[in-house]
């Protein structure tokens, strides 16, 4: 069999949240990251689904989440995506430390990890975030957002997720199948419970870097927990090919779906954490203007003949800098 398209890294990463509106109020004017899109999740109607990303929702910047209310608080372990890690340009952890300060935002000292400065905290769920300082040059894809946080301290998009696993070797071979390299192992620092960090890296400028540490330290999802990785198969080629090798790996892709934004292969790797393979398109201003990206509750494909009983059904939620909007807006 060929060899895959190597993916160019992550493309999103979705998240399990309380309460809709503290999730809404964090991410989107905390954080600085903009609302491109406001859903469901289409295999549980009854829930928002929520996608932050840059100011184009560029493949490889967009954290989505679904607001599960009834949902016990959840606890990172083995077989998760322990971490989530952002990029932030050079020099602005400094800015970001004093807007935790005023913003009243559970954050860590900062660590130094693979010759970068990293700056762990939390979310209002307890999910374990964490910015690290990288160089931005002029080339870069992503678009900073800027309604709450200037362009020299924004947020773009995705530096790496870390991965506890009890048995890390099967991952870390299907990690280089998918096209990432392994560039160095280092003492863990900072919030981790092993002894040693491996660092795998992708070709792409966002989302490129798959930190792996060994840990049999139980866990349980719930609010504050990542629900599954997506990384980057940009054409629906590319993702067939990915699917065909991870299917030789001894795992069980399921069939392309059909994610109104992009379309979707999802599996669990060996350890159990949940997978998926993303196209880079069609993309989020597919159904809305650029402009307006967020601005409505968008219903994807039949969902939308469904959109009176779906509506009744969830909660309003303030979209910061916005004027109050009802779920049918």
């Amino acid at each position: 069999m060929a060899d895959p398209t190597p993916t160019p890294g992550i493309h999103h990463v979705t998240c399990v949240a309380g309460d809709p509106q503290r999730n809404m109020d964090f991410w989107a004017e905390t954080l600085g990251l903009r609302l491109v899109k406001r859903s469901i999740n289409q295999d549980d109607p009854s829930t928002y689904h929520f996608f932050f990303g840059d100011a184009e929702g560029t493949p490889g910047t967009s954290m989505t989440f679904f607001p599960w209310e009834d949902l016990p608080q959840g606890k990172v372990g083995s077989g998760q995506v322990s971490r989530v890690a952002f990029r932030v340009p050079e020099g602005s952890l400094d800015y970001w430390a004093e807007r935790f300060d005023e913003h009243g935002v559970d954050y860590d000292d900062r660590v130094e990890r693979f010759g970068e400065t990293v700056l762990p905290f939390r979310d209002p769920d307890g999910l374990p975030v964490e910015l690290v300082e990288t160089e931005i040059g002029d080339d870069d894809p992503t678009t900073a957002w800027t309604e709450f946080v200037p362009a020299d301290a924004a947020i773009r998009g995705f530096h790496s997720v870390t991965l506890w696993l009890a048995d890390p070797d099967p991952t870390e071979e299907l990690l280089e199948t998918m096209g990432f390299d392994r560039v160095g192992t280092e003492q863990a620092a900072g919030n981790t419970p092993g002894d040693e960090r491996t660092r795998f890296a992708a070709e792409g400028p966002i989302g490129k870097y798959v930190d792996v540490l060994p840990t049999i330290q139980g866990g349980r999802n719930g609010h504050g927990t990542v629900h599954h990785v997506a990384f980057q198969t940009p054409t629906d080629e590319d993702q067939e090919s990915m699917r065909k090798a991870v299917r030789s790996r001894g795992l069980n892709p399921t069939q392309q779906i059909d994610r109104h934004w992009f379309r979707s292969v999802y599996f669990r790797e060996h350890a159990g954490v949940l997978f998926e393979l993303a196209t880079n398109g069609p993309g989020y201003d597919s159904d809305e203007p650029l402009d307006d990206l967020g601005g409505r509750l968008v219903l994807p494909g039949t969902f939308e003949d469904r959109r009176e009983e779906i509506e009744a059904g969830l909660p309003d939620v303030t979209v910061p800098g916005a004027a109050p909007v009802d779920a049918d807006d």
